[in-house]
């Protein structure tokens, strides 16, 4: 693993700020083979910081793509700071050499870094969302963690914020259920009247796509737990920090656009994989003894339900799912 040092003539991603009180930002981005939706995704969060005079230091950590990506991001965004990994470290893991990096203070880092946004290589910033983000924070001194408003491509809502997940949630993935239910708070959601509206509202914790963290936080409850390869560790990450004292928000102000699942379609197996195994992880250190025993039936039968008809490979992805399951106790 390697950061790649700027070339002569590059520029450092530095941006003036308007305001001097505005805090110190990083951004951090963890990509795999999608090298096309990153280059959209820096173009529009360099553009808002640009447009919003925002100070800034922008980090890719790239999971040993094989598509051109290091590439790319040296030769068309020569600002940017680029960690080429040599092996896939799955998210959690990939966001921590950033943040590592970060709270370290290299020679292109600041010490005094106050947030740091965590963004999936398949979003696009919408003008001023880094600024609601900040402002947001800066205005609520309790809150840890701030998430933004996520839109499909066709900018319809994508759910961006959700009730941390218990028994009621575990079914609705695992069984059909009433329809009219799915998009209820008995399924973990908001209502949509709450992103419908410009002020930002207390939740549980916001989707992991675009994501800021105070570093307060952070250092308080340390950095993500990196037994997630991919899934959950957001949900970990926020439950911690609830339980030390710290809120989440979301802000509807600051609009992302979610090319959502672009990475993990590639894999759909072992991200099927991957998802099962974090939930088990999640629910095992964040529920008591008489939840983990009603998950682990429920995930049996979810599991032996899918089995029906599948192919080799999602049966023996399903038993791997339950095994894992049956180890949380």
């Amino acid at each position: 693993m390697r950061e790649r040092r700027k070339g002569r003539g590059q520029r450092k991603c530095r941006f003036k700020k308007r305001n001097a009180t505005m805090p110190h930002l990083a951004v951090v981005i963890v990509s795999w083979n999608v090298r096309d939706l990153l280059g959209a995704c820096l173009r529009s969060l360099l553009l808002d910081l640009d447009r919003s005079s925002l100070e800034a230091q922008v980090w890719v950590v790239d999971n040993a793509s094989t598509d051109g990506t290091p590439d790319m991001v040296a030769e068309s965004f020569p600002e940017v700071h680029l960690i080429a990994s040599r092996e896939n470290l799955g998210f959690a893991a990939g966001n921590n050499v950033a943040l590592k990096a970060i709270s370290q203070g290299t020679e292109h880092v600041t010490r005094n870094t106050r947030y740091v946004w965590l963004l999936n290589p398949d979003t696009e910033v919408c003008p001023g969302a880094t600024a609601a983000l900040l402002s947001v924070l800066h205005a609520h001194p309790q809150a840890g963690v701030a998430g933004a408003k996520l839109l499909y491509a066709d900018s319809s809502l994508q759910h961006s914020a959700f009730h941390f997940p218990g028994l009621i949630q575990l079914a609705f993935e695992l069984f059909p259920l009433p329809p009219r239910f799915y998009d209820t708070p008995l399924n973990g959601r908001y209502p949509r009247r709450l992103y419908e509206a410009q002020a930002p509202f207390f939740v549980d914790h916001p989707l992991g796509a675009a994501m800021m963290v105070r570093t307060e936080a952070a250092a308080q409850v340390g950095l993500m737990d990196e037994g997630y390869h991919m899934y959950c560790e957001e949900i970990d990450w926020c439950w911690r920090m609830r339980r030390a004292g710290w809120r989440a928000l979301c802000v509807p102000a600051a609009r992302v656009i979610h090319h959502a699942g672009r990475s993990t379609a590639q894999v759909p197996v072992p991200s099927f994989v991957n998802l099962w195994t974090s939930r088990a992880r999640l629910y095992g250190r964040h529920h008591g003894p008489l939840t983990r025993r009603v998950a682990r039936a429920l995930v049996r039968a979810g599991m032996r339900r899918r089995m029906r008809g599948a192919s080799p490979d999602m049966v023996a992805a399903c038993r791997h799912v339950i095994r894992a399951w049956e180890e949380i106790r």
